[in-house]
């Protein structure tokens, strides 16, 4: 099994999408972050602080989560490492090698969820980069509890990876990579923001992927049209694992069964 993830890492990382992919991620972070922090504590036109300021452990709280935003990303890398083996007709030759096709499957898994955790953590390392001189500067003081870096951080890594499953069962179901690409970008942009937008389908948002995340990292976003209600952070964490063996087995069973001819 080792020696099938590192075939699959390495046929990852001979490619240029990977650090196209972590590249993009970290521009459309910076720009999040940059704005973040140009109007932390700017007060609106009802009176008060659209964001909180610098200083308080909220901003660093909301700064922090930005790290999650590279989901996207991992997700399409995961549908195109399972979709690149179809368009190209590398995967006879990938079921030959290994005629256990489950065990390539697995494979995939490890590797994008080990793709999905380094991304987190150079997303993270940027988030630091620019949240700490912030805090510290402005005069604030940095409390790990009190702004729970360490539940946010937990939260990010788990639910990058947990994309990356995302990404290669849906891959798996498909097979078409373009039809792939735009379900991914469609749920990331379109459903899960519906759901966490419209206060009546918060009780639905609450058990997808991007919720239970969100409430893992104990996020309290206001869209401007009321506060969602997460779950617990236990309760996110279980959600998350239930997705990753629901996009595991449905990667396996639709890879297994179906004839690649």
């Amino acid at each position: 099994m080792i020696g099938l993830v590192k075939a699959e890492v390495r046929k990852l990382f001979t490619t240029r999408l990977w650090w196209i992919m972590l590249l993009v991620m970290l521009v459309l972070i910076g720009v999040n972050l940059t704005f973040i922090t140009a109007f932390a504590g700017v007060t609106s036109e009802a009176g008060g602080a659209a964001l909180p300021a610098r200083d308080t452990a909220e901003w660093v709280q909301t700064a922090w989560s930005v790290g999650s935003g590279g989901s996207i990303f991992v997700m399409i890398l995961g549908v195109v490492m399972i979709t690149s083996e179809y368009r190209y007709q590398t995967v006879t030759g990938t079921f030959l090698t290994t005629p256990r096709r489950e065990r390539v499957i697995i494979a995939k898994l490890i590797t994008g969820a080990l793709v999905g955790l380094l991304f987190a953590l150079v997303a993270l390392v940027l988030v630091a980069a620019v949240v700490i001189p912030a805090t510290l500067l402005s005069g604030g003081e940095l409390s790990l509890s009190e702004s729970r870096i360490p539940q946010v951080s937990v939260g990010i890594l788990a639910s990058l990876a947990l994309y990356g499953l995302f990404g290669i069962g849906l891959g798996a179901l498909v097979r078409n990579q373009i039809a792939g690409i735009v379900g991914a970008v469609v749920w990331a942009y379109v459903v899960e923001s519906i759901f966490t937008a419209i206060p009546v389908l918060h009780p639905v948002g609450k058990w997808l992927p991007g919720g239970a995340a969100q409430a893992l990292m104990s996020i309290d976003v206001d869209t401007g049209l009321g506060r969602p209600e997460w779950l617990p952070a236990w309760g996110g964490a279980l959600v998350l694992i239930g997705y990753g063996l629901l996009f595991a087995l449905v990667a396996s069973a639709t890879t297994v069964r179906r004839d690649i001819t």
